[in-house]
């Protein structure tokens, strides 16, 4: 038989190369993961996987990885690798319970490890020095925690709000302008929460100019996709993902680092994010740190989320009523011109009414999120003690990493009867289907790590369903304008809240 090492002179370069990879990656992979033993006491262990890479449906079909994976084991809960990492699935009410209240599991260390070094990578593209004293960003009490409560406080809520209306109005009005009556939400609502977001954590200067709004969001989508399993796995091999991520972090880094000279220069300020961050004397880099970090929370979700909430609103005549009667009592309310067009009427609600006067608006996004935002969380077991689980005796091993399925209970339907329907009535005093059990709903996070960003999430969609519903009439069509029933697929399996592969269109017609 010819051994592997007689063959490698017949084949071509390209196939010696991926051998040679191959076989290092192999080797790394064989020594790292001699350091870690699922103890006896760990759930059953998955017969699925691949040499080197493990369970590869964990990144392809992670919800159908799931639920299969509970089906396999007694207790439901499982263990597998991903590459040389060990993964704890948890699933069901007690084991839901021990993973969002544990002290012992580390939020920040699991997704460090499984969430594609997500994204602060800016440092690869220069030589930036980190101070060793602020080594802790997203940890309790870190640096992107306590910029960002400052930022979101109710005071600088309240200082830019005629910022944000001003924002939307101006994206509707285009809209308006538009001959034909007919937008893709996925585009236009998302690109409006990123305006939005760059407006209330990045700065003025990009939230300002449409060229450099779409050119940083073109990069910020670089980073987002660079979360490839390759990159997960082996995040110091130089893959494609890798090498895209660290292109567009680096220019990132220069457009606002251009941003921060020319302020230096001109002496300069502007009451924005950016101006808060230099005056705290913050490095270039841990500026770009919090600014990516930020608009990777905020727009993931956020921007997908609004503009679902739109697509099933256009789909659904009764709850398109509900919420319009809601905008038009809240106008009423606060507005000194009854004849004034709704649309301006909603410019002299004050800040608070946007944050607590919309229920019905925030039940859509409360259902869209149940729906959508099916990705996993993420802990590690960062002590040197085993972690009960809460059934039986099974527990969580020592730098073990740990990942619930939010689907386990948001599809769950003992909880939420047809799952898989949006249907924001779930959420009325009367059925309240989210209390059922202890912790039925995961969509603001619970436990230990509540959404940072919640607050803002909600206001920016408040303030476009509202102002969008005011404006215009609007109903559900297809690429062409012919009005259509049914809203796109949804796929279960993404990692977090995803764009539908086949688009809907929202026709509207100005209500002036």
């Amino acid at each position: 038989m010819i051994s592997l090492f007689q063959a490698l002179p017949s084949l071509s370069a390209s196939t010696v190369s991926t051998v040679v990879i191959l076989l290092l990656v192999s080797s790394y992979t064989i020594w790292a993961s001699r350091g870690f033993r699922f103890s006896s006491k760990s759930p059953k262990r998955l017969r699925e996987g691949y040499p080197i890479f493990g369970a590869l449906r964990f990144f392809t079909a992670r919800w159908d990885f799931f639920q299969q994976a509970r089906a396999q084991t007694p207790t439901g809960n499982f263990t597998f690798f991903v590459g040389k990492h060990p993964v704890i699935g948890l699933t069901g009410e007690k084991p839901r319970q021990a993973f969002f209240q544990s002290r012992d599991l580390d939020f920040t260390e699991g997704y460090a490890v499984l969430f594609g070094q997500s994204p602060a990578d800016a440092k690869k593209a220069d030589d930036v020095h980190v101070p060793d004293e602020d080594s802790n960003f997203t940890g309790p009490g870190g640096f992107f925690n306590k910029r960002m409560t400052h930022m979101i406080s109710s005071a600088s809520f309240g200082r830019n709000l005629p910022k944000l209306l001003k924002d939307v109005r101006g994206r509707l009005d285009d809209l308006k302008n538009d001959p034909t009556g007919l937008t893709d939400p996925f585009k236009s609502i998302y690109m409006t929460i990123y305006q939005l977001t760059m407006r209330m954590v990045g700065c003025d200067d990009i939230a300002d100019d449409p060229e450099l709004l779409m050119k940083t969001l073109q990069y910020y989508e670089k980073i987002d996709g660079s979360a490839t399993p390759i990159a997960v796995m082996y995040p110091w091999f130089p893959s494609p993902a890798v090498v895209k991520r660290t292109y567009a972090a680096g220019q990132l880094y220069m457009i606002v680092n251009k941003i921060v000279e020319d302020r230096a220069k001109t002496g300069k300020k502007r009451d924005d994010p950016l101006q808060y961050l230099i005056e705290q004397g913050d490095s270039m880099y841990r500026i770009i740190e919090f600014i990516i970090g930020a608009l990777f929370a905020g727009l993931l979700n956020s921007g997908i989320n609004t503009a679902w909430v739109l697509t099933y609103l256009a789909n659904d005549a009764h709850w398109r009523s509900e919420v319009r009667k809601e905008v038009e009592s809240v106008a009423a309310k606060y507005s000194t011109n009854r004849d004034a067009p709704l649309i301006d009427q909603l410019a002299e609600v004050p800040f608070p009414a946007w944050e607590s006067e919309f229920p019905l608006i925030d039940f859509c996004l409360k259902d869209s999120i149940r729906i959508q935002a099916l990705g996993t969380a993420f802990r590690k077991n960062v002590t040197n003690k085993s972690i009960p689980i809460g059934t039986g005796d099974e527990v969580i091993d020592p730098g073990a990493i740990v990942t619930y399925h939010l689907g386990d209970v948001h599809l769950d339907p003992e909880i939420y009867p047809n799952p898989k329907q949006w249907d924001p009535s779930r959420y009325l005093p009367e059925k309240a289907e989210d209390k059922k059990k202890p912790f039925g709903y995961l969509g603001w996070g619970v436990g230990r790590h509540p959404c940072l960003g919640m607050r803002f999430a909600k206001l920016e969609n408040n303030v476009i369903i509202a102002m969008f519903t005011a404006m215009f009439d609007y109903e559900l069509a297809d690429k062409a304008g012919k009005p259509v029933q049914g809203t796109p697929e949804v796929d279960f399996n993404g990692k977090s809240a995803m764009k539908p592969r086949v688009r809907p269109y929202v026709k509207y017609t100005s209500r002036d």
